[in-house]
């Protein structure tokens, strides 16, 4: 049974047209096993209201920054802001603060 749908922002769009189609196959896998699972390898929470969506491919971390949107009862969406490339173990502070002001944006 799927726990959410996942809505994908221009951002990541542009970010997904910048991959090769093999990597964009895997991330849009992992979105959907998330959707069916609860696996925090897949699926991530960053702060209070930031997630990421993690997908690994080859040597390469690719994470799309998230929130839920759950003001509607039959329907529970996961709002995906941007993507990035993750080269270190720690994620950048940056991105975290671009997926808020969407968020704030988005509210």
């Amino acid at each position: 049974m799927q726990k959410f749908t996942t809505i994908f922002l221009e951002d990541v769009d542009e970010f997904f047209e910048e991959l090769d189609p093999k990597v964009v196959a895997k991330i849009l896998f992992n979105i959907d096993k998330a959707q069916q699972t609860n696996d925090p390898k897949l699926f991530k929470k960053l702060t209070k209201e930031i997630w990421e969506l993690r997908t690994k491919y080859g040597n390469l971390q690719y994470r799309l920054f998230a929130f839920w949107d759950k003001r509607d009862n039959q329907n529970t969406l996961v709002i995906c802001t941007h993507g990035m490339v993750k080269k270190t173990d720690k994620v950048p502070l940056k991105e975290i603060e671009k997926a808020e002001g969407v968020r704030e944006l988005y509210f």
